[in-house]
């Protein structure tokens, strides 16, 4: 056991910190840069048309605030479980219960989502491969590396998230030099003509653009998985405000930049919403090769994502095991420091998302992407009501000028996220398409709370039986 873990009041983690700074960085971009990007965005533009831009800045100021707020806590509370941690800590046990176990529909929910895309990336170069295939092949891949160790996963997204962001970096160049200079487009300059035209900026209205907020939403989901890498990281002290504020600015350059060229070299109203914006970007430019260059790159992009969530996820299980929240069994490490049997859990969950690929593949990326965006409010909401609390205990105990890392406009910013939260569930709710979910959502939570109460019986009965046995020893 790690003796740097036995001073701490929380819980007493036996994970390796072999995560370095390149590592956790890396870590927050692939989590967040992902399917809602590559595939997700071309619904998004086509609800909102070009104001969706407006909408992707609202969020990513959302986000900072969310990930300042987490920051704050994991600098001054390192552990693996992040915020399901604090909310189990700060806000009640219930909410540290559902937020763990959250993770689980989540997973399942998100990688179904992320696996359906892969699927479809898959079929653009075999157009007869039924997408669940696909899915159980990259499963099984994710599974070995991360039953390897941490810092095996850690390169591996690593070089995942490179490719992902050079992509990024080359398409926004790419698309610059054609909307100025006219590079793949004739020597014509594209300009931003296209901004405007098809019925103006907010041809959606209004509604449209705020309805849009969910696919957003949905896209900068994993950024809060940075917090979970706290755990894991070998000086949270530095390393951690660094990858939170990279994360923003990295956030604004790559999904704002990377959309604003895509609107504004295409009529928003050309965009299909099979397959990735992104690969028609490259196809139309005219190189042969790029749009198949263009489709591996997403699909490394999904990888990358699904590879995430299985780090995610798997710590989200362990530390839930060490708060008593979870069955003590997921709880252990095995030589490497691999919590393994978390790890199986989730590429249970993982299977059963290749399952229902084979069982609805048509309708599964609306319906997941939906569901996950309600794990997402949660894990949100729970995040800047743990921080209120977390800075109330800070004040009364006269600790706020011992913290290194503030969020700032505390606790306007807390109430800026509660109200973006609000919108996006009225949102969710407004969607036809996306309604099923919250349906899916509130059966859960009922799910949730029904075990939540089997497992606080159960434990007061043990406690109970353990007490009683102790009692004839007292009276000799």
């Amino acid at each position: 056991m790690n003796e740097n873990n036995h001073n701490h009041g929380y819980e007493k983690e036996d994970l390796k910190r072999d995560l370095s700074s390149r590592h956790i960085q890396m870590i927050a971009i692939g989590g967040s840069i992902g399917t809602g990007l590559f595939y997700g965005s071309s619904w998004a533009i086509k609800t909102a048309g070009p104001a969706i831009l407006l909408t992707y800045l609202i969020a990513a100021v959302a986000i900072y605030f969310i990930m300042r707020a987490l920051g704050e806590m994991a600098v001054a509370e390192p552990v693996s479980g992040s915020y399901v941690s604090y909310s189990n800590r700060y806000i009640h046990r219930f909410a540290g219960f559902l937020n763990g176990w959250n993770a689980f529909i989540f997973l399942l929910a998100g990688s179904a989502a992320e696996l359906n895309a892969l699927g479809h990336y898959a079929q653009f170069w075999f157009p007869h491969l039924p997408i669940w295939v696909t899915a159980l092949t990259a499963v099984s891949v994710m599974f070995a590396v991360n039953m390897i160790g941490v810092r095996f996963y850690g390169e591996a997204e690593f070089w995942f998230s490179i490719i992902k962001v050079a992509a990024i970096v080359a398409m926004i160049i790419f698309g610059l030099s054609m909307i100025f200079f006219g590079i793949g487009n004739n020597g014509t300059p594209v300009g931003f003509h296209n901004l405007t035209d098809h019925g103006g900026f907010f041809p959606k209205g209004l509604t449209g653009t705020v309805l849009s907020i969910v696919m957003v939403a949905f896209a900068f989901g994993g950024v809060e998985n940075l917090g979970l890498a706290a755990g894991e990281a070998k000086d949270v002290k530095t390393t951690m405000p660094k990858a939170v504020n990279a994360t923003f600015w990295r956030l604004a350059i790559f999904y704002i930049g990377a959309i604003a060229v895509l609107v504004t070299i295409f009529p928003w109203t050309a965009l299909t919403t099979k397959g990735s914006p992104f690969v028609e970007v490259f196809s139309r430019i005219g190189i042969p090769a790029s749009a198949s260059i263009m489709n591996l790159v997403v699909t490394t992009a999904v990888l990358s994502a699904v590879n995430s969530s299985v780090f995610a996820n798997s710590r989200t299980f362990y530390n839930l095991a060490l708060q008593k929240n979870a069955p003590a069994f997921l709880g252990t490490v095995n030589r490497r420091n691999v919590p393994s049997r978390a790890v199986m859990l989730v590429f249970i969950a993982m299977f059963a998302g290749v399952l229902l690929n084979f069982l609805i593949p048509e309708k599964a990326f609306e319906l997941f992407s939906s569901v996950t965006v309600f794990g997402l409010v949660c894990a949100w909401t729970s995040i800047v009501l743990s921080h209120l609390k977390f800075r109330k205990i800070k004040i009364k105990n006269n600790e706020v000028d011992s913290l290194t890392y503030k969020m700032p406009f505390f606790p306007y910013a807390n109430y800026i996220v509660l109200v973006f939260v609000a919108v996006v569930m009225v949102c969710i709710a407004a969607l036809p398409d996306m309604r099923m979910s919250l349906v899916v959502s509130g059966v859960w939570v009922a799910v949730v709370s029904v075990a939540y109460r089997f497992y606080i019986r159960n434990e007061k009965l043990a406690d109970l039986k353990a007490s009683t046995e102790l009692q004839p020893q007292k009276s000799l």
